[in-house]
């Protein structure tokens, strides 16, 4: 038995073989893109020239034709840049990020708040508090909830600015 699986393990390395391709974008080099979070839809199936997302692995532009990926987002801004020329900002919590092989994006946020529409004052309360809420937590469990939270909060304030 040893002896076919050292024959056969070389045939299996070469057949693993992986390729990565960009997407094929529609006719005029445009992706569609949805844009949900809990409280609204912001963008659904509309045409759009490129995306900026804040990822856990790096903030990266989507732009047609991007290679298929999966990223979960984190606390910042989204911006979309829209086909009339307008660049709009959106603030997001967490969530995730699909880019498929058609060229369509979908950002799907746990929490997301228009940049023009969040209180300053009310964001650097919200760390304030968040902070207070980290140095007083016992267990691991509420150093793990406060240090969100103050995370959350950190890119509110920076957004908000």
């Amino acid at each position: 038995m040893a002896a076919i699986t050292r024959t056969l393990r070389p045939l299996m390395r070469c057949s693993r073989v992986q390729s990565r391709f960009y997407a094929d974008a529609p006719a005029g080099d445009q992706m569609k893109f949805t844009f949900a979070g809990a409280n609204q839809v912001f963008y659904d199936q509309a045409a759009v020239k490129q995306v900026d997302v804040p990822s856990f692995s790096g903030s990266f532009g989507i732009l047609p034709k991007h290679v298929p990926t999966l990223a979960v987002l984190k606390p910042g801004v989204v911006t979309v840049y829209e086909q009339g020329g307008e660049t709009k900002k959106i603030f997001v919590s967490s969530g995730t990020v699909t880019i498929n092989d058609d060229s369509s994006v979908q950002v799907l946020a746990e929490e997301a708040h228009p940049v023009e529409s969040l209180d300053g004052s009310a964001a650097r309360d919200l760390l304030s508090k968040a902070q207070q809420q980290l140095s007083s937590a016992s267990s691991d469990v509420e150093k793990a909830e406060a240090a969100i939270a103050v995370e959350v909060a950190e890119a509110l304030v920076q957004a908000a600015a």
